[in-house]
């Protein structure tokens, strides 16, 4: 097996390890504990996983077409681990510490940041914030479409890399949350009428009650076709943001307008988000790590991995 079809090779099967280890991790404590799952959505993401994994298998085996077998292979990961972890983020409420929301307002207001005269400054801006909450809710379209594009370019390593990288992100934040669990600004201040009416928001102030609810009563029914998005700080909508921007810098066609656009991200994200704007400071740094980690274990796995293919394959 040469050097490049051992990295893919061994990028795939840590990849569908991290997803199988989450899976068995959120079964035995949902399971142990009686949580309330919706088992029928939960089952039909993993029917669809299956699927899209044994088209990867197929491609790869059989027709031998590398860039749908890595678009295939990416998405399913992807479907799992994000279906998976989002439980595990729910479980992980009945562990969780106490809010440090105070402390992350109060860096804020040191930086000179008041978010509530952002938001009432935002009034005034009725347009901007319409673009501003397109641009919040295309991170994971992003996802999607750069999937596609790394994999029909031939850059299929790159597919598994932002993958891994994704998952890596996903872990620093969720784990750091757990110890130290926020929920953004608009779970700390309440906005004048006067102001929450006249923005157009993907998260407000009543979304913010849900999640404190969650966690001073529990996750109560969970199910993938209402799960929230519960982490405030570091933020992994500014970390994932920042991943998509990173992995598209080869794709000449998206370069550009993928960082402008994620750009505006950043700045949509305490508005829009309702979000610390220090949250997006350790979600910089949650990007920085997760592309640091993926790029080590990317450098330093496969000449180990092809020497235990070759000496397998002289085995056998």
């Amino acid at each position: 097996m040469d050097p490049r079809a051992a990295a893919l090779t061994l990028l795939q099967r840590i990849l569908l390890a991290v997803a199988a280890a989450i899976v068995i991790v959120d079964a035995a404590w949902a399971t142990a504990f009686h949580f309330d799952l919706d088992g029928k959505a939960y089952a039909t993401l993993a029917l669809l996983s299956a699927a899209m994994v044994a088209g990867g298998v197929f491609y790869t085996r059989y027709r031998r077409d590398e860039r749908l077998s890595t678009m295939l292979f990416g998405t399913a990961f992807l479907v799992v681990f994000s279906a998976a972890f989002s439980l595990l983020n729910y479980l992980l409420l009945t562990v969780a510490g106490p809010r440090i929301d105070w402390l992350l307002a109060k860096a804020d207001r040191m930086l000179g940041i008041d978010w509530p005269a952002l938001m009432a400054f935002m009034t005034g801006y009725p347009r901007i914030d319409a673009v501003l909450q397109f641009c919040y809710g295309s991170v994971m379209p992003q996802i999607a479409m750069l999937i596609i594009a790394l994999s029909f370019t031939g850059q299929c390593e790159r597919v598994y890399r932002l993958c891994l990288s994704i998952a890596i992100g996903a872990m620093l934040t969720v784990f750091f949350w757990t110890a130290f669990p926020s929920f953004g600004a608009f779970s700390v201040y309440d906005l004048p009428p006067q102001v929450a009416a006249h923005l157009n928001l993907a998260l407000d102030g009543h979304y913010a009650q849900e999640l404190k609810a969650l966690l001073a009563n529990g996750p109560g029914p969970i199910s993938p076709t209402s799960a929230k998005g519960l982490v405030g700080f570091p933020s992994f909508h500014g970390a994932l943001a920042m991943l998509v921007a990173w992995y598209a810098r080869e794709v000449k066609v998206l370069r550009w307008p993928v960082a402008a656009l994620n750009a505006v991200v950043l700045v949509a994200t305490p508005i829009q988000g309702g979000h610390h704007v220090v949250d997006l400071l350790g979600g910089l740094a949650v990007a920085f790590a997760a592309i640091a980690a993926t790029d080590r274990i990317s450098a330093l796995a496969p000449p180990a991995f092809t020497g235990i293919v070759r000496r397998t394959e002289i085995a056998a």
